[in-house]
């Protein structure tokens, strides 16, 4: 499954699946599919080569002995292939069922985990959510029968055994990638299900999705004794799949439940409510030397944001950058020299809400978002200002959910 909310996203994958709160950038551009944009991970290279290496050297070979490694690998390579092109057919089921339900698809990248569907906004509701969620598992199930059907139809027409071998191992890694979907552990698709129906149970996504990453971390938990016991029994291959799966789901779970405690905390906070208006900027022509003396000795900031000759912004300064300039270097150094570029930092514009900056803060420069309105910088981000944001907000709740 791969249905991402703004902000995050969690993957689907074939045998293994989980949830991350980091986005999962594209490093290979493969087109477009009914208007979505398709995308590849570096990571499915390393799958993809382990699952074909597994399939012509062990898999087929065992199925129907005694043929050419060439066959083996050219069937194995064809059948990396289908399984990857089932694994975006699962994706296609959420992003179109999503679209259809006027969301925007950011896209979807195939990964080392399967895939992740990026949304550029929430469900919406429990009904959006539990048609967006299923939708996955059912294209697999599908796809499984699809499949045994052509491993079937090859037999009976007389077909070289290793081309129905291959249709019968995508039918039963498509049943299997469906099931394990349909397992009621967030951030999996039948944890999705699950937070649906207790979200439309309850009339709490808050409650509805603490409730449904508990399910998720005993999966987790399970998963790893799994590990340990396939490990300690001989199978270490399995062992350590099984233990990294449940590890892997252990941290999506929680790292979904806190994206969506967050959001609801800083729920109807925008960027103007908490950002630190009007900072000083300075020059990015002065010496680090000057700007010490001048600007981080007169005010109390921990970071500047600096113009060029036109008096355009074009970067961040920040005290941890200063500090790397030696003291004997200071007077040679321009500011330009050591702060960040604008192209590193995060911007956010006033009326965006807190919770859609949050999750970039980390990936910007020194932490910081810039503020701007039509091109003019208005205020500046900080962690200070989201902590005390999260504890006010926590003060006006009466009680958790």
């Amino acid at each position: 499954m791969g249905l991402a909310a703004r902000g995050r996203q969690h993957p689907a994958a074939a045998v293994s699946k989980g949830g991350v709160e980091e986005s999962v950038d594209d490093s290979i551009h493969l087109g477009r599919l009914a208007g979505i944009r398709i995308g590849a991970h570096w990571s499915l290279l390393v799958v993809f080569a382990l699952i074909a290496w597994s399939l012509a050297s062990g898999q087929l070979p065992a199925e129907v002995p005694h043929q050419p490694a060439a066959a083996y690998w050219t069937v194995a390579l064809l059948t990396a292939i289908l399984f990857f092109a089932s694994l975006l057919a699962h994706e296609m089921g959420h992003a179109l069922v999503a679209r259809r339900l006027g969301l925007e698809i950011e896209g979807i990248t195939l990964w080392l985990f399967g895939g992740v569907a990026r949304l550029r906004a929430d469900a919406g509701g429990p009904g959006g959510e539990l048609r967006i969620a299923v939708v996955g598992p059912l294209v697999s199930l599908a796809l499984a029968v699809v499949f045994w059907a052509v491993s079937w139809a090859l037999g009976a027409a007389g077909a070289p055994r290793l081309l129905a071998a291959g249709a019968g191992w995508l039918a039963v890694i498509n049943l299997i990638l469906g099931l394990f979907n349909l397992l009621p552990a967030f951030p999996l698709d039948g944890g999705r299900v699950l937070r649906a129906l207790l979200w439309l149970r309850w009339g709490q996504l808050r409650r509805a999705t603490v409730a449904a990453a508990r399910a998720g971390r005993a999966m987790a938990y399970l998963l790893i004794g799994l590990g340990i016991v396939f490990f300690f029994a001989g199978d270490v291959f399995n062992g350590i799949w099984f233990a990294f799966l449940g590890w892997f789901l252990l941290g999506a779970a929680g790292a979904e439940e806190q994206a969506v405690v967050l959001r609801d905390t800083l729920a109807g906070v925008r960027v103007s409510d908490v950002m630190s208006p009007d900072p000083v900027v300075a020059p990015s022509w002065i010496t680090v030397d000057e700007l010490i003396r001048s600007y981080v000795m007169q005010h109390p900031h921990s970071t500047y944001p600096v113009r060029s000759f036109e008096g355009q912004v074009e970067g961040l300064a920040t005290l941890a950058r200063l500090k790397q300039v030696p003291p004997d270097r200071r007077a040679a150094t321009r500011v330009a020299d050591v702060a960040y570029a604008l192209s590193d930092v995060v911007r956010a514009t006033p009326s965006e809400p807190l919770a859609d900056l949050v999750p970039r803060l980390g990936r910007g420069a020194g932490g910081r978002a810039l503020v701007f309105d039509g091109g003019k910088l208005v205020g500046i981000v900080s962690p200070m200002d989201v902590a005390r944001a999260l504890s006010v907000a926590d003060l006006r709740r009466p009680a958790r959910a």
